[in-house]
């Protein structure tokens, strides 16, 4: 075993058979700031502390540095430090010490690029961490029920880090916690419960991500300002199967996403939550949900425009009686169940579509009768409380504009 010192690159060649604990950190402590140390393959075993600027670069994945089963296994202390190219697995189990591959504290410029995590309870863990980059890691962790599993990505008052290219699968959640500025952008979650959750954060940017097979595609609890554009959320089903939720969130914009095959395709609580605000859902494709739009409880009104709905069980769903979804303003929607036509042919239907819930469609609150739901009997009930229903339907969203067609021009 050797190492071999040129310049500011620490080489350590290293048997694969053997494990080291103290090989790794001595070099780290012994290398001048802003050195690169090149690991070859082979097995190192840590934990490891960085206490200065450096870069550790495995070159191609294939050099394992493997935590003690305690604590996490790389802890950044400084800034400007730079962790590539590296497997890492092997981390604790205590979710109190958030025990993760890679933990950073109170630091700036930060580059996390091209590692695969596995084994490990926490993935990446930016806690008070700015100006940072995750790029193309992959992420899963511990193979534990999936309420035992660490976060995948957890950033805690982190602002204007760049999450992009990642992969994370079976993890628990990617979570944002009192986090802003942060750009999310062509990562995939999947087998995850949140693919990402926001939790009091503001002033995001999520694009391009796919999202499916998870709980919840993406989910904002008591956050403000993000955008969400372009992304991919589909397959989110279980008792709480949810494509895109807001709960008392404020000032969205959510453009050109695809919403499809879930249990809820939008779900809406109590957004916008603060007074004066507005939410704007545009060009959405909304397809193929149980629930296309479900709305928990509105307070304040949202924007609803150039949507493309198709194929959901039920277009709109309303949680919550004497809900004031009045207050929505929809308009040049593609409705696949509006009726009506377009004599001026203008593209725009003559007759504004207008959205009801009939006390008999029981199947929308009982899951044993949405086992029936497309039988013939079904179909014949739901004919029959159009035209003679038992008591006065609800109105839950009115489309003055509808569209007649979907195409490009309108996304």
């Amino acid at each position: 075993m050797s190492c071999v010192v040129k310049r500011t690159v620490f080489f350590l060649l290293l048997s694969p058979f053997f494990a080291w604990a103290s090989l790794l950190q001595e070099a780290i402590d012994n290398a001048p700031e802003g050195a690169k140390i090149e690991l070859q393959s082979g097995e190192y075993h840590g934990n490891i502390v960085i206490n200065k600027p450096l870069t550790i670069d495995g070159l191609n994945q294939k050099a394992h540095i493997i935590g003690d089963q305690k604590g996490s296994v790389i802890t950044i202390n400084s800034s400007n430090v730079v962790i590539k190219n590296l497997t890492i697995k092997g981390t604790g189990m205590s979710h109190e010490k958030t025990d993760s591959a890679i933990v950073a504290s109170n630091v700036n410029n930060i580059s996390i690029e091209n590692n695969h995590i596995e084994e490990s309870l926490f993935g990446v863990f930016f806690d008070r961490v700015n100006r940072s980059k995750l790029l193309d890691n992959y992420i899963t962790s511990k193979n534990v029920d999936l309420g035992l599993r660490g976060d995948a990505i957890k950033l805690w008052y982190a602002h204007d880090n760049q999450i992009i290219g990642n992969t994370i699968e079976k993890s628990r959640d990617f979570v944002l916690w009192y986090s802003s500025g942060n750009t999310i952008e062509n990562n995939i979650g999947r087998h995850n419960r949140y693919s990402v959750h926001f939790m009091y954060a503001g002033r995001n940017m999520v694009k391009n991500n796919l999202f499916e097979f998870n709980s919840v595609g993406i989910f904002f609890m008591f956050s403000s300002g993000t955008t969400a554009i372009n992304n991919t959320i589909r397959n989110s089903v279980g008792s709480f199967g949810v494509g895109i939720g807001m709960k008392d969130s404020s000032d969205f914009t959510l453009i050109n996403n695809d919403i499809v095959y879930n249990a809820r395709g939008l779900y809406i609580d109590q957004s916008p939550f603060q007074p004066g605000t507005i939410n704007i859902y545009k060009g959405n494709k909304i397809l193929y949900n149980t629930s296309g739009v479900q709305f928990q409880v509105s307070r304040e009104k949202s924007i609803f425009t150039q949507n493309l709905l198709k194929g959901n069980m039920e277009q709109v769903v309303n949680d919550s009686p004497k809900n004031n979804l009045e207050l929505n303003h929809w308009d040049k929607n593609y409705w696949d169940t509006y009726e009506g036509f377009d004599q001026d042919e203008n593209g725009i239907g003559d007759l504004p579509f207008k959205h009801y819930a009939y006390a008999d469609k029981l199947w929308l609150y009982n899951p044993n009768i949405k086992f029936f739901y497309g039988s013939v009997v079904m179909d014949l009930l739901n004919f029959l409380s159009k035209i003679a229903p038992f008591s006065q339907p609800d109105l839950l969203a009115t489309d003055n504009n509808p569209l007649m067609e979907w195409n490009f021009e309108n996304e």
